[in-house]
């Protein structure tokens, strides 16, 4: 083989060589696709946050007591002390007592609650069912002991207004008139203000009369206003599960209560008053008519002189 000849294979070899070279990638790009895998592969790490979607799904429906709001409206308060001249115990102090310790058993059942006024305040009766109908989920449940001129007056007894505060009122009156030591005087349907003009399930539960000796001093022991608040505790979570008959009902059911319709009853005071305005009418015009027909005898007496 001449020189020319070696010389043009030599060339050949060197061209094959290079475009050997340029055709394949360079060695850090062949390490990268051999040591690291594909970026789809990443994505799995990214499936746990799909987890706290179904755990808060699970704690909520096994909670549903969470969703409903209970506002409890302490009755009185302030400079309305309740109750009547002269009595003892003041009915504004006691109702808050037991309406804070329902909230603490309510908030520790997992309910959300609200209240009207946690302090000695006054609060118009207004502003109480304007807090309550804020709340379109919500139950109101009015706490106020009772009084009266007699005595010998006593008992348990719960008021309500409207058809879907019957079974609220029927939960929370079972209960507390079942654990307390007291005369059943029923469920009562009657127009209260703050029961009238409530847009939700609202009662209000008389937890006994401060004027008889014997509840007076019941509700002034703080284990029995303890036992009040559980009994209504109890009384507002069993609201679902009243029945429909009052007579038979089963071991996990309450049974609706028979009430009295008192929604036609006046007040004794302002029926007083109508009549005592009534008499004073009537006692103006007989002397008014009295004093017109003495006139006229005298004018026809002077003129039969004439």
């Amino acid at each position: 083989m001449n020189a020319r000849a070696i010389r043009s294979t030599f060339v050949l070899s060197a061209l094959s060589f290079t475009m050997s070279i340029f055709a394949l990638p360079p060695a850090r790009e062949l390490n990268r696709f051999e040591k690291s895998p594909p970026r789809a592969t990443a994505t799995p790490a990214a499936e746990p946050v799909s987890e706290p979607t179904s755990t808060k799904r699970e704690s909520t429906s096994s909670e549903p007591r969470s969703s409903t709001v209970v506002v409890l409206d302490p009755g009185h308060g302030g400079f309305d002390r309740g109750g009547i001249a002269g009595q003892r115990v003041s009915e504004s102090v006691v109702n808050l007592d037991v309406a804070q310790r329902v909230r603490r058993q309510l908030e520790a059942s997992g309910y959300r609650v609200v209240m009207t006024r946690n302090s000695d305040v006054f609060i118009p009766l207004g502003t109480r069912v304007a807090i309550g109908n804020s709340y379109r989920n919500g139950i109101f449940v009015c706490i106020h002991f009772n009084s009266a001129t007699r005595r010998g007056a006593n008992g348990i007894e719960t008021y309500f207004y409207s058809r879907e505060s019957l079974a609220l009122a029927s939960a929370i009156h079972y209960n507390v008139a079942g654990g307390a030591p007291s005369q059943n005087r029923g469920v009562r349907r009657r127009g209260f203000y703050v029961l009238r003009k409530s847009s939700i399930p609202a009662v209000l539960v008389e937890c006994g009369f401060l004027t008889n000796p014997s509840e007076a001093q019941y509700a002034q022991s703080t284990a029995y206003r303890e036992k009040l608040a559980t009994e209504i505790t109890r009384g507002i979570r069993s609201r679902a599960s009243v029945g429909g008959s009052s007579r038979v009902a089963a071991s996990d059911s309450v049974p609706l209560q028979p009430f009295i319709d008192q929604t036609r009853m006046r007040n004794s005071d302002v029926g007083k008053s109508k009549r005592i305005s009534k008499k004073s009418k009537s006692s103006k015009h007989k002397k008014s008519s009295s004093s017109t027909s003495s006139a006229k005898k005298k004018s026809s007496s002077a003129e039969s002189e004439n």
